[in-house]
């Protein structure tokens, strides 16, 4: 495929006037052979890159404004500074953010950043290459400063921290809770805690549970400095694992440039991980190291999978996405098997076994703005509270199984990168793996009773290696509703103007657009050769990595 290529008559009625790129004049002296390099000129704005990357830029710029004015419905309280560490923001008392202003650029960030990423997916599949290290190198500077300022909407990080702080008073996370100390006398460190999981035990894995611990090592008695390594612990791992992808692409300069645009320069990746500073990176980062050894060591893969599950259990669907593509490769398959063990055996057996209890009671909650929502609210009128959260889990795994069948049907195929020219990329242990996670991740994701916007980390990654495809839109859409569904997003006191207005995104807005993203799989699975599944979709060149037999089986 050409570097860009154009689609259609422009306005001037002349083939290729419109959207594709132009050429520049010939120059004299060249030779005639070599044609001169035809750069991307779009003519409308939903495929300029320029408009694509400044609403990106412009979405961490207003991050860093609304965390800068310091705590607020949206902003965490952090306690005294006692160092010149990050995060930074306004001395308290010298303004005092108005919940409504800090409601609505919380807004401006996520729909920018939706917008942003949507003009720059069209520009790409319109014929726009730019240099993926340019685009790394942006994704990386945002996610960087993204930290300098406090956390965002979410008060996650600061049980992080009591959790880190009760391993450093000698106590157990999985067996105690923050609220147990705290409100028998005072702690520097757990009095910040936030509602509502005060009363909770970790869910988080073994090696999560430890850096929980560093972190307050580093950080003292002081949750402003504790937050400041945590938001460490969690951009250091999500630019890593970020790299991992561009690397598994490379070759391939178009492909690694959409890798690098879906991966660390998302937007909505910067502001459901990094500026909320949630530790989905820190398991993903493992998983695929793991992934990109499934070509040369299965038992390298199998520790890097099995070392992401000791952070935290649900990558786990990357582990049986590996173990699928060695299906045919007995030997392989233990190899992997054993590597997987060894770490998972440590953590929970030897060295933390009350974690793996904890942690699969994640599985009994069913979040806000979630399609199973509506669901159990209804049935929890007329049953008990536990059978109506029976009757949601059999819908949700049921319709686990169902919709990942669906996207195993109509998923492109794309070979990985290094793929032997000829070789069926459906014999290849990478492009099964890479294909098989992202088809698992997303049926998971999208039937989940609990599900959150930066739980969708672990479908980003895939799919941004793979080819463009109608998954692109409706994660997309997904992670922009679950994301405005949890502002301010915090257990604190607002207006009730404001909490109704939440509300409506939370109850309502957002589980129909989850329904929606799950009839839209069902639908592409009915007409997979139908081109637009949304009117606003990106032209025909969307399928620019050329993936063969969309419909062939895993």
């Amino acid at each position: 495929m050409s570097r860009a290529s154009g689609h259609g008559r422009g306005r001037s009625g002349r083939p290729g006037s419109g959207d594709g790129p132009r050429p520049h004049h010939h120059v004299a002296g060249r030779n005639p052979a070599h044609p001169p390099i035809q750069r991307y000129a779009p003519s409308v704005w939903h495929r300029d890159h320029r408009y694509g990357m400044g609403l990106i830029i412009t979405a961490t710029v207003v991050t860093l404004i609304t965390g800068f004015l310091g705590p607020s419905v949206v902003t965490l309280m952090l306690g005294p500074r006692d160092s010149l560490l990050p995060p930074w923001y306004l001395p308290s008392g010298v303004v005092q953010p108005n919940e409504w202003l800090v409601t609505a650029l919380v807004w401006v960030i996520i729909v920018a950043g939706a917008l942003g990423l949507w003009i720059a997916m069209r520009a790409l599949a319109g014929g726009w290459l730019p240099n993926p290290r340019k685009i790394f190198g942006l994704g990386t500077g945002l996610s960087l400063v993204t930290i300098l300022v406090p956390p965002l909407t979410s008060a996650d990080i600061l049980m992080y921290a009591g959790y880190g702080r009760l391993q450093m008073i000698g106590r157990n996370p999985y067996e105690i809770t923050p609220a147990e100390v705290f409100r028998g006398g005072f702690d520097p460190v757990l009095k910040w805690t936030e509602q509502p999981w005060q009363d909770t035990p970790s869910v988080y894995g073994p090696i999560t549970s430890w850096l929980q611990w560093f972190a307050n090592y580093l950080g003292g008695e002081n949750m402003h400095d504790i937050v400041f390594w945590l938001q460490v612990i969690t951009v250091v791992p999500f630019i890593i694992a970020c790299a991992g992808i561009v690397q598994l692409a490379h070759g391939d300069k178009r492909r690694q440039a959409r890798a690098a645009l879906l991966t660390v320069c998302n937007p909505m990746l910067i502001w459901a991980v990094v500026a909320a500073a949630h530790n989905e990176a820190l398991s993903v980062m493992f998983a695929v190291a793991g992934i990109m050894l499934m070509r040369k060591s299965p038992f390298g893969a199998g520790l890097g999978i099995g070392l992401a599950g000791c952070a935290k259990l649900s990558i786990g669907i990357w582990g049986l996405a590996m173990l699928w593509a060695y299906r045919r490769e007995p030997k392989k398959a233990v190899l992997l098997c054993l590597g997987t063990v060894i770490p998972m055996g440590l953590a929970y057996v030897v060295w933390q076994p009350t974690a793996f209890f904890q942690v699969l009671r994640n599985g009994s909650y069913v979040s806000v703005g979630s399609w199973a929502n509506p669901v159990f609210l209804f049935l929890d009128l007329f049953l008990a509270d536990w059978v109506a959260k029976i009757i949601v889990g059999v819908i949700s795994y049921g319709g686990l199984v169902v919709i990942a069948w669906m996207l195993s049907k109509v998923v492109p195929w794309t070979a990985a990168p290094g793929l032997a020219r000829g070789t069926d990329p459906r014999l290849d242990p990478l492009t099964v793996a890479l294909r098989t996670s992202l088809v698992l991740s997303v049926a998971w994701l999208v039937t989940a009773m609990y599900t959150l916007s930066w739980y969708d980390l672990i479908a980003w990654l895939p799919l941004a290696v793979l080819a463009a495809s109608k998954l692109d839109r409706m994660m997309l859409m997904r992670i922009t509703l679950l994301s405005l569904s949890y502002v301010p997003g915090r257990a604190v006191e607002m207006s009730l103007p404001l909490d109704v207005v939440s509300g409506v995104f939370r109850y309502g807005i957002s589980p129909l657009v989850q329904v929606a993203v799950l009839v839209a799989i069902v639908l592409w699975w009915r007409k997979p050769d139908r081109e637009e599944l949304f009117p606003f979709g990106p032209p025909k060149a969307i399928r620019q990595l050329q993936p063969i037999g969309s419909r062939h089986r895993l």
